[in-house]
């Protein structure tokens, strides 16, 4: 079956969750994600430990769209470790937000030092920024292609069932973000909110020519059906696998998958193939 790579998983500091109740009044996204019930919060031990159970090779590890700060240097400073400690097994992605100007590129360029690959996940409602702003997402974009790093961004759906986190990035406004910054690799999370789906539109594939659409949280969100409709639409070069995990657990996420019917070939590359090669693994 090749290699599987989970591209997008999301891990805290230990203490996060014994913390609980302060960053919900610190951090609007956090308290968007986990102010309802009490969501599941991994460390990396625990998602190392699920890798094995599973049979998942590498995991690309990322926290939240931060709107504090301080908690953003701390998370990802965790991730920094996490993908020290475990070289072979994680890929980290650090979390910034791009209203604060000159101190997210210091923080991107200090991950970027330390080993981390990616800039994400980028939750635009939560941290107040137009995901269309041409203006204030520019420098970030601008060095995230200097640096060789792809940038998540959380998509919405605009139809259908609500849920915590869900908010409005939704696909005419990731359209023009992708429009914006054509040379950048960029990853829509949670099959884009959709925007595949216009795939059939005669200028649609050009412009989705750097863009990867992960299938995070997509039992969740879609009928097993979603994986061979997108690969007809943009490609399955263009899809990566991912689970939103812990929200997902593997054997559900890999049951929908393999409930799709797709030929083996592009399951391989869904599965790890295309994550291989947008992270140089």
């Amino acid at each position: 079956m090749g290699q599987v790579i989970d591209a997008h998983c999301h891990i805290f500091p230990e203490d996060f969750q014994e913390r609980r109740g302060e960053l919900l009044s610190r951090d609007a996204t956090f308290s968007e994600l986990f102010s309802k019930g009490r969501p599941m919060m991994a460390s990396a031990p625990t998602l190392i430990s699920a890798m094995d159970q599973n049979g998942i090779s590498w995991a690309v590890v990322m926290g939240i769209g931060w709107s504090d700060f301080t908690l953003a240097q701390e998370a990802n400073g965790y991730l920094m470790r996490a993908v020290a400690d475990h070289p072979d097994r994680l890929v980290g992605l650090c979390s910034v937000n791009p209203v604060w100007g000159r101190k997210a590129l210091d923080e991107v360029e200090r991950c970027a030092a330390h080993g981390l690959r990616g800039v994400g996940e980028l939750h635009p409602d939560t941290q107040g920024f137009d995901i269309g702003d041409e203006a204030t997402l520019a420098p970030l974009m601008e060095l995230a292609v200097n640096l060789a790093m792809p940038v998540l961004v959380h998509c919405s759906e605009p139809a259908g069932h609500r849920y915590p986190g869900k908010g409005n990035t939704t696909p005419e406004k990731v359209y023009r973000f992708i429009e914006n910054f054509p040379e950048n690799q960029i990853i829509c999370a949670h099959w884009g909110g959709g925007l595949p789906f216009y795939g059939l539109m005669p200028e649609v594939p050009e412009v989705l020519k750097n863009v990867f659409f992960d299938s995070a949280a997509s039992p969740f969100l879609y009928r097993p059906g979603v994986y061979p409709t997108v690969a007809g639409l943009v490609g399955p070069d263009r899809i990566i696998f991912g689970t939103d995990y812990p929200l997902i657990q593997y054997p559900r996420a890999m049951g929908h998958l393999a409930d799709a019917g797709l030929e083996e070939r592009d399951r391989a590359a869904i599965l790890g193939g295309n994550a291989l090669r947008l992270f140089g693994l």
